[in-house]
């Protein structure tokens, strides 16, 4: 470090004196055979000045050092304090009692907005999110008059409720406060949903997934929420109770529902924006429940329900707006489901049923604007379904 520092103070003088030189027009030293006294007092002054600045290039590097010395012990205590506590939290978390494990979530929360540096902060998110992830009974499955049964599972419920809730608290904050979890990565596989309220949170970065979860009941609220990441819900199962994504904006991200299973419930897109990046249901089976896109806009985006298998169920774009997007049904199979795209307005946007298979079930454009629009239909099997207002 010490010889480093040298090079460059003698590199730095060197540069100046020698800009100094040029800039005053210099072209030679005036020689002198005697040295009075004045000279020599200059040079003496000049050689403790050397030395003078040395000594002080040498005091601020060990004083630079000493400092980040003394931040690398700081950090290291503060480490080591957060790894005690992060080991007892998580012993309360996976407590019997539900008080303990209610101040086990709460001691864990804390710790991710204290910790030290962005990965320890990850890893209490990743804890939250494990605990979640663990088995859980939903009350439809619990045996019938089993009340210390229903009990340990109320108990449960809360906390879990209580760690959903408390993420989305932290995603509500701005970006720059100390306490913001965006920017982080959230693991939802496999999670069993029955409501919890991550409403106006913002996913900003990161990756978002919920691959297989499952949303069985209640009303699991993302309404007003903005995601500018990418967020996965491939293999999720909809089988009952209410998912809102009403008024969510989706930022230039892929949003996948790639063979999600909508056998019932509602899953609510009413008056969201999609602005860029994919929306995809490929492979998906919708066989009952709503999938409502009413009043919803895509601009630069495409929606993908390429392969989807439509059963039963109503999948809604009335009102909707696209702007320059993809709608993709390309081989899909209508055999029940109605799709209603009335009062939709395409501006130069493009809806896609080439090889779709219409057993049954109805497809509603009527009211639609086609503003330099295209529908196509090319290789489209006909049975007993209709489009209607294609006219």
């Amino acid at each position: 470090m010490l010889p480093l520092a040298f090079t460059g103070a003698v590199l730095v003088a060197g540069f100046v004196f020698f800009t100094g030189w040029d800039l005053l027009g210099a072209r030679e030293l005036k020689q002198q055979h005697q040295i009075d006294s004045k000279t020599l007092f200059d040079l003496v002054k000049l050689s403790f000045g050397v030395v003078a600045g040395a000594g002080a290039l040498v005091a601020l590097v060990v004083a630079y050092r000493r400092q980040r010395v003394d931040e690398d012990a700081a950090l290291r205590d503060t480490t080591r304090l957060h790894n005690e506590r992060f080991t007892t939290a998580v012993s309360q978390l996976g407590d019997t009692s539900p008080t303990v494990r209610l101040g086990g979530v709460h001691a864990l929360v804390g710790l991710a907005d204290d910790a030290p540096t962005r990965e320890l902060r990850q890893t209490c998110i990743d804890v939250l999110c494990a605990f979640l992830r663990l088995p859980y009974t939903a009350e439809s499955d619990l045996p019938p008059d089993d009340s210390a049964a229903q009990h340990h599972y109320l108990a449960l419920r809360e906390a879990r409720h209580t760690v959903i809730r408390l993420i989305g608290d932290h995603l509500r904050l701005p970006a720059e406060h100390p306490h913001s979890w965006q920017g982080h990565n959230f693991d939802f596989t496999g999670v069993a949903f029955d409501g919890g309220d991550l409403s106006e949170a913002n996913f900003t970065g990161g990756t978002v997934r919920f691959s297989g979860a499952t949303f069985s009941g209640g009303v699991f609220r993302f309404n007003g929420a903005t995601f500018h990441s990418t967020v996965v819900f491939d293999h999720v199962s909809f089988s009952a109770g209410t998912v809102d994504f009403g008024s969510t904006t989706f930022i230039d991200g892929n949003i996948g529902f790639e063979k999600a299973t909508f056998s019932g419930g509602t899953v609510d897109f009413l008056y969201a924006r999609f602005s860029g990046g994919v929306v995809s249901f490929a492979g998906a089976e919708i066989s009952d429940g709503t999938l409502n896109f009413n009043g919803a806009g895509f601009s630069r985006g495409d929606v993908h329900f390429n392969g989807v298998a439509f059963t039963g169920g109503d999948i809604l774009f009335r009102q909707a707006r696209f702007i320059g997007s993809l709608v993709d049904f390309d081989s899909a199979q209508f055999a029940g489901s109605e799709v209603d795209f009335s009062h939709a307005e395409f501006i130069y946007g493009n809806v896609d049923f080439s090889d779709a298979d219409f057993i049954r079930g109805d497809v509603d454009f009527r009211s639609a604007s086609l503003a330099d629009g295209v529908i196509t239909i090319d290789d489209a099997s006909a049975g007993s379904g209709v489009i209607a207002g294609l006219e």
